[in-house]
């Protein structure tokens, strides 16, 4: 093994890139992790399959959710944009990139309504 999986994702990040792994049928694998030689990069969109507001003692709310992205896999993220108690289930959602480090985190914000 050359890099680590975790190196190729930070990459990846930093080219504001949302990469994925497949394994050999073809299945989305994320997070990235060793055996997966093969990388993606998503679209960056996807829906919100569950939510909820985290309330830190000082600190601003914000949320925690779960992604399905279209490609098929799940993640873990936030939604930032409209005020933490209105993310919603079901809610459309498109990549976007918060800037607090080394790496770019991906975090996610309401998709304007494609045309189907």
């Amino acid at each position: 093994m050359e890099r680590s999986p975790a190196d190729v994702f930070a990459e990846h990040c930093r080219r504001h890139e949302l990469a994925y792994q497949v394994d050999r049928e073809g299945h989305p694998v994320f997070r990235p992790r060793v055996g997966h030689d093969t990388w993606r990069v998503s679209a960056g969109l996807g829906t919100v399959y569950a939510v909820t507001v985290v309330r830190r003692r000082g600190e601003d709310p914000h949320t925690l959710a779960l992604i399905d992205v279209d490609e098929g896999f799940r993640m873990m993220s936030t939604v930032v944009g409209p005020a933490p108690e209105d993310v919603r289930v079901g809610l459309r959602v498109r990549l976007a990139w918060r800037e607090d480090g080394e790496v770019p985190v991906p975090v996610f914000e309401p998709a304007d309504e494609v045309a189907a």
